[in-house]
């Protein structure tokens, strides 16, 4: 496998914590500590275009295609809808004194993590909050769909995987899932696995079905898995890691493939925070404490 750093995007005053993809496969936005957010594109990707500044850090955006919105996370304080046609505010919403970590949609439904262990229901159309579950005192750090069951699987950072259904968000699982925080999830796009990555370092692959029996336990990095995510094709995943690196591993036999680091391919100097794999060209968008994003180009020679 070959990796080709191919750009280096600049302009965040601190960390970059969010990466999503926007309406065309070569634009995604970004935002972090600095309460930026900006919107790239891939084709000419050394300048990017201010689309909001929010007061505090944003540690999750979220797209929503079918009103070419976008949801920002801010810490503090709660949700505010970019209208990305206008490139202004269009409502907000007082919604928690905690820190967001997470939010995905759902048919009219956004789910919002936030950092006092509360999962928050909203509905769209109303900016209205539908429900609060509280299932632990911990702070919910990821957020993971899987639409064939109709579930929501949640990490927590007291170690604990716990899965809500979709239709009437009850509790329909929960099992320690690591030893520490859980920091991210993703479904394989067949929904075959779950994949959890952890404080611990350990990359875990459970069977998506119940009980969420352990398919493998993989010891991935040396510090604190931050954010995993498959390539659209669902043939590769990537993971990101405190300890600088992003790991490329095939995604049919769990293999390791490739170390993109600062040795190897001039990587990220700190924390790797985010990955977004994007449809255009299958380009990897890596965001890091280091303030900057990195792209990268991914083939097979």
């Amino acid at each position: 496998m070959k990796v080709d750093k191919i750009a280096t995007l600049t302009g965040h005053r601190d960390c970059v914590y969010a990466l999503e993809g926007a309406d065309e496969p070569h634009r995604f936005f970004s935002a972090g500590g600095d309460g930026l957010v900006v919107q790239w594109n891939l084709q000419n990707p050394s300048d990017g275009e201010l689309i909001a500044r929010v007061p505090a850090s944003v540690y999750a955006i979220r797209y929503r295609r079918e009103t070419d919105q976008l949801w920002v996370g801010q810490n503090f304080e709660g949700i505010h809808v970019i209208d990305l046609r206008k490139r202004e505010e269009q409502k907000s919403l007082k919604l928690t004194a905690a820190a967001i970590f997470d939010i995905q949609f759902w048919d009219d439904y956004a789910l919002v993590g936030a950092s006092d262990g509360t999962l928050i229901v909203v509905s769209v159309p109303d900016l209205a909050v539908r429900k609060h579950l509280r299932a632990s005192d911990k702070s919910v750090r990821c957020l993971a769909l899987n639409p064939l069951r109709r579930e929501v699987a949640v990490g927590y950072s007291d170690s604990f995987i716990r899965v809500f259904s979709l239709d009437d968000f009850r509790l329909k699982h929960a099992f320690e899932a690591h030893a520490n925080s859980v920091f991210t999830l993703a479904y394989a796009p067949d929904y075959r696995y779950l994949l959890s990555g952890s404080r611990d370092a350990h990359l875990k692959i459970w069977n998506a079905e119940p009980p969420y029996a352990l398919h493998q336990s993989i010891v991935a990095h040396t510090y604190a898995i931050n954010h995993v995510t498959y390539r659209p094709d669902g043939r590769l995943f990537a993971t990101g890691s405190m300890d600088k690196s992003i790991k490329v591993w095939d995604a049919h036999a769990f293999r390791l493939l490739k170390v993109i680091d600062r040795a190897r391919h001039a990587g990220h100097g700190t924390s790797v925070n985010k990955l977004l794999w994007t449809e255009y060209a299958n380009q990897l968008v890596s965001g890091s404490d280091d303030r900057t994003l990195s792209v990268w180009e991914t083939g097979f020679e």
